[in-house]
Formats: structure tokens, sequence, C-alpha cells
């Protein structure tokens, strides 16, 4: 009988020790190797067009091109691409620009070891995997109106602290239409005040900060 190929598959973190860890335990499995690891999200493109692997770790938030935005990219040029999003961040919005971009599976890093290859085996064969609590997550963003574009330029500005005159100032705007805005981002977000809007904004991963 002809043995099987390994899956091959592609890291993509900026810390390496994640990286290095990932590898150990990847190539402990005898279906399973790594082939490249990229530690941003312009690599990540770079090697996937070079290796072609089977399956993408993909982190979420990295210097550059993001984990959501490689995602794009690499599957707006290769559309049979099976990527597995890992990372620690659990916010609603996270989860739902990483699945609208194609991610086949969104998973946190603490997850158990058997748990995590046996979900790497199940998007290589074809599955999509959301576990239960980040299923749940994503539940609770879909009844949320999306924020138009201005409005998320809005909201950025209102996490780095800026006012409604400086954030006008910024984007050659009104105060009122800010003021505007504002509201709107409120209502959406189904917050009172700017504080716990910056608050929603970056635990959900609305807003992501370096």
């Amino acid at each position: 009988m002809t043995k099987a190929k390994p899956i091959r598959i592609l890291i993509v973190d900026d810390h390496w020790v994640v990286r290095t860890g990932l590898k150990s335990m990847i190539d402990s499995q005898p279906d399973m190797a790594v082939v490249a690891e990229a530690a941003n999200g312009q690599e990540a493109v770079q090697f996937f067009r070079e290796h072609r692997p089977d399956i993408v770790l993909m982190d979420l938030r990295m210097p550059g091109l993001s984990g959501v935005e490689a995602t794009v990219e690499i599957r707006a040029q290769f559309p049979e691409a099976r990527i597995v999003v890992l990372t620690t961040y659990d916010g609603d919005e996270n989860i739902y620009r990483a699945l609208q971009a194609g991610a086949r599976a969104y998973l946190l890093k603490d997850i158990p070891r058997n748990e995590f290859l046996d979900d790497i085996r199940a998007v290589h064969s074809g599955q999509y995997c959301i576990p239960p609590g980040v299923a749940a997550r994503l539940a609770q963003r879909m009844p949320h109106p999306d924020l138009s574009s201005r409005e998320l330029e809005v909201l950025k500005l209102i996490v780095e602290g800026m006012s409604n005159k400086e954030i006008a100032s910024t984007l050659s705007v009104t105060e009122s239409t800010v003021k505007n805005h504002v509201n709107s981002i409120l209502g959406k977000l189904n917050v009172r005040d700017r504080t716990q809007a910056a608050t929603a904004a970056l635990r959900r991963g609305i807003v992501m900060v370096e």
C-alpha cells in the first residue's frame, strides 16, 4: 500500500516561540508536516504561493498585513485555500471578519492539543470547525447592524481619545456631522456613551490596536 502524503502546513504567527511550539507539535504527527513558517501577513501570502500548503494556521493580529487581510489575499488568488485561524482573540467581530474572509475554522490558542490536531485533519478533509464557544460569540454578532466605513473611522478616533472637534478636524467634516455619526455608532453598538463605545470596540475586535 502507498503511504498517504502528510498534511502540508504553513504556520503564520509573529511570535517565534508560538511558531516553534506549533512546529514541534505538528511535526510529531506522522500524518502532518510543517512546510514553512511566516512571521507576518506579507510572508504568509508569499509562502503560500511558493509552497501551496494544504492548511494555513493563521494568527489574526500581526504587524503590517493582518491575518484577515492575508486570508483575503490568499483566497483571492487561491480560492481552494484552507485557512485555520488560530488566535487568542475571541471578540465576535474578529470571528465574523475571519469567517467572512474565508477561514474554514476559528480556533483559540488554549484549545486542547488533541482537539486542535483533529480540527486540522477535519479542515483538510473539507469540513468547517467552529467550536461551540466561538459559535455562541458569532451568534451574538449577527443581529448587530454593520458600521459604515465612515462610522468605523470615527470609532477608531474615539478609541484614540479624540473629541468630536478633533475628529471633525481630522476628517475635514463639521462637528454636527461627527455628532450624528457618534449617535449612530452608539445605537448600533447598543451602548450609552463614548467610553462604552470604545470599550466595546476593543473587546469585540471592531477596532484593533497594535
